[in-house]
C-alpha cells in the first residue's frame, strides 16, 4: 500500500484512466487527474466512488498546451500518463493525432522531469508493436517495434508508435533521475464505471444495436481494463518494471468470436448480432468507397500471436479471459442504456 503519495493521472476522465483512478485510491495513493472540461471532475469522482474527498482533485490541463502541467505536476511523486487521442472516425491526415499524441507525451514528461517526478508509468498500445511485418507464427513480444515508415500504416498506431518512441528518446536523455515503465494493451474491454464508456466500446455498441448480418476478418488481442488498470499500479510500484515495456493482452478474438460470445451470454439480442465472415475479397472491394474499411486492410485475416508473459512475470497480472472482458462490457452498455436489451 501507498504511504499516501500522489499520482497524476492524465485524461483521468477515460475509459483506462478512470479505473486507475480507482485502483490507485484502493491501493492508498492521493491522485490528481488532468481534464478538460471543470465539471467533469464530479463526473469522475462519482464514477470510481471515492470514499474521501480530500484524495483526489484536478486540473484543467491539454496535450497541446504548455499551461497548466507544471502546477498539475505539483507535489506528485508519479505521473500515469493514460491520456491519448482516439478518433472515432477515420482522421484525413496520417499526422493528424501527432500534436497531441507524440508532442503532447514530450510535453507532459518535461513537465514531469522539471517537477522532480520519479516514475512515469505510460499507456501505450499493442498497435506500437505488431503493426509490422514478421515471418508466419511469429510470436510479437516488447522487443518488436511497428513499422512507422509503412505508408500503410494508419493515423492511430503512427500516433502510439511514434509517442512511446518520443517517450523512450525523452528518458535517454534526461537527466532528472526520472524513471519509464510502459504498458502496451490490447483491445481494452471490461465493465464501465459510467455512461462515457470511451471509443473501445464502439465495437459491442455496434453488433449489439445495428444488426449487421456479417463482419470483416479482424482478429484483436483482448485485455480487460481492471487487469490494466492493476498492471499500471504495479509498474508503477516494482523496481524491475522501471525501463521496461509490457504487453498486457489475454487471448486474440476474431470478431465474429465477439459476436458468438454475445450470442451465448444475450440469447434474446441474437437477431441483431453479426452471423457470418465477409470474405476479404469483400471488405477490400467495399474499403474502395468506405476509408474506415480502408484503415482495417493492413489487419484484414490477421490473428497475430501475442505473449504476455513479461507483464505476468514481472507485474504479477493475471489476465482474465478475454470473454469476461467482452461480457462485462456488453451488460455494462446495456444497464447503462446506452443500447436496448431486446
Amino acid at each position: 500500500m501507498a504511504n499516501g503519495e500522489r499520482v497524476l493521472v492524465t485524461g483521468a476522465g477515460g475509459f483506462i484512466a478512470k479505473h486507475c483512478v480507482g485502483e490507485l485510491l484502493r491501493q492508498g495513493y492521493r491522485v490528481r487527474g488532468t481534464l478538460r472540461r471543470p465539471q467533469a471532475g464530479a463526473e469522475v469522482a462519482a464514477a470510481v466512488g471515492v470514499a474521501d474527498p480530500g484524495r483526489l482533485d484536478f486540473v484543467m490541463a491539454d496535450l497541446t498546451a504548455d499551461a497548466g502541467w507544471d502546477e498539475a505536476m505539483r507535489d506528485c511523486a508519479y505521473l500515469m500518463h493514460v491520456a491519448s487521442p482516439f478518433p472515432l472516425g477515420v482522421p484525413r491526415s496520417r499526422q493528424a493525432l501527432l500534436p497531441a499524441a507524440r508532442d503532447g507525451t514530450r510535453r507532459v514528461l518535461a513537465a514531469a522531469a522539471r517537477a522532480g517526478v520519479r516514475r512515469t508509468v505510460l499507456t501505450s498500445s499493442i498497435v506500437a508493436i505488431y503493426a509490422v511485418e514478421r515471418p508466419a507464427g511469429h510470436v510479437y513480444a516488447e522487443q518488436d517495434w511497428s513499422d512507422t515508415d509503412r505508408p500503410t500504416l494508419p493515423p492511430y498506431p503512427l500516433s502510439k508508435t511514434l509517442a512511446e518512441r518520443a517517450a523512450w528518446e525523452f528518458a535517454g536523455a534526461d537527466r532528472s533521475g526520472m524513471q519509464l515503465a510502459v504498458i502496451n494493451p490490447g483491445f481494452v474491454l471490461g465493465p464501465a464505471l459510467d455512461r462515457d464508456v470511451g471509443t473501445s466500446a464502439e465495437v459491442i455498441r455496434l453488433f449489439l444495436s445495428s444488426g449487421y448480418p456479417a463482419v470483416p476478418r479482424l482478429g484483436y488481442p483482448v485485455v480487460d481494463v481492471r487487469d490494466l488498470a492493476i498492471a499500471h499500479v504495479a509498474a508503477l510500484q516494482q523496481a524491475e518494471a522501471a525501463g521496461e515495456r509490457f504487453i498486457c493482452t489475454a487471448e486474440t478474438l476474431w470478431l465474429i468470436d465477439f459476436s458468438r460470445i454475445l450470442m451465448t451470454e444475450f440469447p434474446r439480442l441474437r437477431r441483431k448480432l453479426p452471423k457470418f465472415e465477409l470474405p476479404d475479397f469483400a471488405v477490400r472491394l467495399a474499403a474502395v468507397f468506405d476509408r474506415r474499411l480502408r484503415a482495417t486492410l493492413s489487419d484484414l485475416g490477421q490473428s497475430r500471436r501475442v505473449s504476455s508473459a513479461k507483464a505476468e512475470r514481472l507485474l504479477g497480472v493475471r489476465f482474465r479471459p478475454a470473454r469476461e472482458a467482452v461480457v462485462a462490457m456488453a451488460r455494462s452498455l446495456i444497464e447503462l442504456g446506452l443500447v436496448k436489451p431486446a
